[in-house]
């Protein structure tokens, strides 16, 4: 069943109740601010701060824009790229292309033009959707993609190489086209992250779309009744896919535009959410505001919120363990996934296994897992690479054969790349991702185990460990440390913690520093290989210590 039939069941059954709200904190001439601030602005802040719309008017939108596209000539197969940053009209784009039989292919808002440029040519684009924070982007590699006939502007002041979405839809017919469009066709193109260089196309039929709304409702249960905050990126899998657990049960979503704790907490509890989606910075954050008494979760209705769950990233157990000292109530789960499987949901804990924090999960709902060694033999003790497989695995990566088929074989099998083991109950426990290992003297040391016991100490905000090149060794473990706000921290004083670690498991460096992620909430570790990694090479010829790596 293609997913655009939830929508067109939503608008029949639900019209009048509300899908999507958006929350913008971000004032005309006064960005950024946070919730003291905003309400001592006095400005007429009418429709600026919050909108909604109901499921009758998100089908209505969803099918103008289609027919918009199909007067335009797109057709069955073609692409339809959207460069937006979160907003009201996001979802109702996305559907619209998919109503036609076109593919639609979400965009990072961080892509600068010539990963724009890139990307387009890649995915063979042939129309493009963009906002205003996009012009100049757009504008620059516009006639460098003659593919592109259609270019479309969500925003007031439209350029003048585009055309106005906000005009020219409210032209087009509200009846859905009559596109007959299967299981098996193709769907979406999501862009991998880039980490390991320009990224790869990752194509997906109907079928994974809607396999992973299916899982997203199985998992986390949502009914009628329950309120997702969505904050995260809507070009990543991870944030739509947990919300189309929302469209399966028909209920409200809230689309926050920024990450401050306050207005997470506001959010909360004026919308009145059940369901949170976090990442880990942006809940660490949350927790290090109420110790420090800036926050005072008391000041909030927050009863109704049900669970809090974390994505996109390994979650380190002694997160949770402060989380439910703050929020005993709140039940907790963590989804692993990767935007080659459709997102959140291949691999899954589960509410009811909280006592294996620290696990990934189990195969979620439709989907199966395995281990296998380096030859790709199932194994059932031990580290190796972790492999899935369900109806939500990519059709391939676009334009790109040879890498296809490095990750999927015949039968099916995704090979994530991810280095993991079971325990003797069947969890899966993430060790690392395979190029993240770092072989020490023939020893294999996993950052993300010495990243986890670093986050234990009481005055780490982040960390980060990579491999350094060493000219006796090969590689040493550096760990990238982070301090929280107004702590003071000491090389020394990270070294001394990092005595409890086996002796080969400790790091060789401390960098005090800030450790950068990307919008998804995962650590760029290749920018700091390329940062670190050269300036270390120099020193190491020089016989200096590089500064900073002392």
């Amino acid at each position: 069943m293609p997913i655009t039939e939830l929508l067109t069941r939503n608008a029949t059954y639900f019209k009048n109740d509300v899908a999507l709200v958006e929350i913008n904190p971000e004032v005309k001439g006064v960005p950024h601010v946070t919730w003291r601030e905003y309400s001592l602005i006095e400005s007429d802040r009418s429709g600026a701060f919050r909108k909604q719309m109901t499921w009758g008017e998100f089908d209505i939108k969803a099918n103008r824009f289609a027919n918009l596209l199909l007067t335009r000539g797109i057709k069955k197969g073609d692409k339809v790229a959207i460069l937006l940053m979160n907003c009201l009209e996001w979802l109702p784009i996305y559907f619209g292309v998919l109503k036609t039989g076109a593919v639609v292919v979400p965009m990072n808002y961080r892509f600068d033009a010539d990963e724009i440029l890139y990307c387009l040519k890649l995915a063979d684009v042939d129309a493009l959707v963009f906002g205003p924070e996009f012009i100049g982007r757009v504008e620059a590699v516009l006639d460098r993609v003659p593919r592109v006939k259609n270019c479309f502007y969500v925003g007031d002041d439209c350029p003048s190489f585009a055309d106005s979405y906000d005009k020219l839809i409210n032209y087009c017919s509200s009846i859905a086209p009559s596109i007959y469009i299967t299981d098996d066709d193709d769907g979406a193109i999501y862009f991998s992250s880039g980490t390991t260089g320009f990224p790869k196309a990752i194509l997906h039929a109907h079928r994974s779309l809607t396999h992973s709304a299916m899982v997203e409702q199985k998992h986390h249960g949502q009914t009628r009744d329950d309120v997702f905050l969505l904050i995260p990126p809507l070009y990543h899998t991870g944030a739509k896919m947990h919300w189309f657990g929302s469209l399966v049960s028909g209920s409200k979503a809230v689309i926050l535009r920024g990450v401050d704790s306050e207005w997470i907490l506001r959010t909360v509890s004026e919308e009145l959410c059940t369901i949170v989606w976090l990442l880990v910075p942006w809940a660490q954050d949350i927790l290090d505001a109420i110790d420090s008494g800036r926050i005072d979760p008391s000041q909030y209705t927050l009863d109704q919120w049900r669970l809090m769950h974390i994505g996109a990233q390994p979650v380190p157990p002694s997160l949770i363990t402060r989380w439910k000292k703050v929020f005993p109530h709140h039940q907790y789960d963590t989804n692993y996934g990767l935007s080659e499987s459709i997102g959140p949901g291949c691999v899954h804990l589960g509410v009811e296994n909280i006592h294996k924090v620290g696990a990934i999960g189990v195969p979620g709902y439709g989907w199966e897992a395995k281990i296998v060694d380096s030859d790709r033999n199932t194994i059932t003790e031990g580290v190796g690479e972790l492999a899935v497989k369900g109806n939500g695995v990519m059709k391939c990566y676009y334009n790109d054969p040879k890498a296809t088929e490095e990750v999927l074989d015949n039968e099916g099998w995704l090979y994530t790349g991810d280095m993991a083991e079971r325990d003797s109950d069947g969890f899966i426990y993430l060790v690392d991702r395979k190029k993240d290992v770092i072989i020490s003297g023939g020893e294999n040391l996993y950052p993300v185990q010495i990243e986890d016991f670093l986050r234990t100490n009481d005055k780490i905000k982040d960390v980060a460990v990579i491999g350094l090149p060493d000219k006796r060794l090969g590689e040493i473990a550096a760990a990238i440390v982070e301090a929280k706000e107004d702590t003071v921290l000491t090389e020394q004083e990270v070294n001394d913690f990092c005595m409890a670690l086996p002796r080969y498991k400790r790091p060789r460096r401390v960098i005090l520093a800030e450790v950068p992620r990307n919008p998804t909430g995962k650590i760029e570790k290749p920018a700091l290989r390329k940062k670190y990694g050269s300036e270390f090479l120099v020193a190491q010829q020089n016989e200096l210590p590089p500064e900073g790596l002392s």
